[in-house]
């Protein structure tokens, strides 16, 4: 059982180098640069009986899915147990497709990652930045290194699930060798 556990450590450590040696993500800006952005990102729920996984939340919003109230942004704090997940109707067995566009005010190569309870892609700019496939507390997803090539707008699309508990969706950002920071709110908007 050690040696399995140790092995595991070393894979893991191999990947680890290996994101670490890798060139950054280049996002796409959205072209043309949306006018009239309101606040805020879309979102468009589900509700099935359970949800454990990505796929399962994606089928859950192509059978069926409702818009949602906006959400002021990805700065969504660890809720009580029973308060609602999001803007959502219900606190649990929740699946969301967030929609809209996040607004970088500076060019250059800059660290992403994302706090999520449960399950989150997160696609910026036409590149995967955060994934994590299954169930956790308000925990982070493995930064990522993005080579932001224009201040602007960028398309965000989200599918985040989220299955007991309390829920949280919490985006940080910071120009590479800087601590990353909670991404405000108003850098959103749909």
């Amino acid at each position: 059982m050690k040696l399995m556990m140790k092995a595991a450590a070393a894979a893991a450590l191999t990947v680890l180098a290996a994101a670490a040696g890798a060139a950054p993500l280049k996002l796409t800006p959205a072209n043309p640069q949306p006018s009239g952005v309101k606040p805020g990102l879309a979102v468009v729920y589900a509700y099935p009986q359970d949800v454990k996984t990505l796929a399962e939340a994606s089928s859950a919003l192509k059978i069926g899915s409702e818009p949602g109230r906006p959400i002021a942004g990805l700065d969504n704090r660890d809720t009580e147990e029973g308060q609602n997940t999001l803007t959502a109707k219900r606190p649990m067995h929740v699946a969301a497709r967030i929609t809209g566009y996040v607004k970088f005010d500076q060019p250059g190569i800059h660290n992403i990652d994302f706090l999520t309870n449960d399950g989150l892609r997160a696609n910026i700019g036409g590149q995967i930045v955060g994934e994590f496939d299954g169930r956790q507390s308000c925990d982070s997803t493995i930064m990522t290194q993005v080579e932001v090539p224009s201040a602007g707008w960028y398309p965000v699309d989200i599918l985040y699930f989220q299955r007991l508990g309390t829920a949280c969706l919490h985006m940080r950002m910071g120009p590479d060798g800087k601590r990353p920071k909670w991404m405000k709110d108003s850098a959103f908007g749909h």
